[in-house]
Parts: structure tokens; C-alpha cells; sequence
């Protein structure tokens, strides 16, 4: 029987637990800069970074960015990100990938409700020289 070559020569790193896995991580790591909400930025920063041999981000550099703190946020982000890496023929190996962070303004809430509330306490006492009940009153208004 013959021996079966493998595909590649070099088995590249590989996130655990693919590619959803790491839109998940980085969602949920990913904070929006204050300067880029205030200015109402959006758009995708690309990223390429540099993997090592026991899978770390060593260098990362925006290569598209956007500005306001975006572009610093997306390379921390990238900076927190773990690889699997093969055993590569006793070779160490720095491997170069590229990724496009996408930064979209949060969603303001459709169909929500404004409700107002008012109290009022009123005395049974009537002040002098006047009809009107003597009292405080508030109104509270809550968005939800």
C-alpha cells in the first residue's frame, strides 16, 4: 500500500471551534469606542496579524480602518484571539491571516414604550383665600 501525501505541506492554525466560534468571541469582546458612537461611525476595519507556533497573535496592523478608536479596538480584539496549531515538520512557523471587523451602531429600540406617571397628593385642607387643595404633585415619565 502506498503512503498517502498529505494536502498541504504546512498545516495552517485553525480557531477552536471554527469560524462561528471566533464571531461569537469577538462579538462578544468587541466594545464600540465612545468617539465612534458619538460620531455616529460605522464600517469594517481589516486587520492582518501574525500568528506564532503555539498559536498567539504577535503582531497585528490595520491595513483599512475607520478612525475614532475603531481601529484600536479591532487590534485588541484580534490581540485576544487563540490558535491550534499543528505540528509543522519541527518547523516554526509564523503564519499571516487577514480579518475584517465589522463595527455597526447599536439598533435603537422600534415599538418601544414611553409611560408616564403621575402622582399627586392632595390635603383635604384648602388654603386660605384660595379653592385649590393645598398638595404636591410629580410626574415621572420612563421610556422602556
Amino acid at each position: 500500500m502506498r503512503e498517502r501525501k498529505e494536502k498541504h505541506f504546512l498545516k495552517k492554525p485553525i480557531y477552536e471551534g471554527g469560524k462561528s466560534a471566533m464571531q461569537k468571541f469577538i462579538r462578544k469582546n468587541l466594545k464600540y469606542p465612545k468617539d465612534a458612537l458619538e460620531n455616529k461611525i460605522e464600517g469594517v476595519v481589516v486587520v492582518r496579524y501574525t500568528i506564532n507556533k503555539s498559536g498567539k497573535v504577535v503582531k497585528t496592523k490595520v491595513k483599512t480602518g475607520l478612525g475614532y478608536g475603531c481601529d484600536e479596538e479591532a487590534e485588541r480584539v484580534v490581540r485576544l484571539l487563540k490558535f491550534v496549531v499543528p505540528k509543522n515538520r519541527k518547523l516554526k512557523v509564523l503564519f499571516h491571516k487577514t480579518i475584517h471587523i465589522k463595527f455597526s451602531l447599536p439598533k435603537k429600540k422600534t415599538g418601544g414604550m414611553s409611560m408616564q406617571v403621575s402622582y399627586s397628593k392632595k390635603d383635604d385642607q384648602k388654603k386660605k383665600g384660595t379653592e385649590k387643595p393645598a398638595g404636591s404633585s410629580y410626574t415621572y415619565t420612563v421610556d422602556l
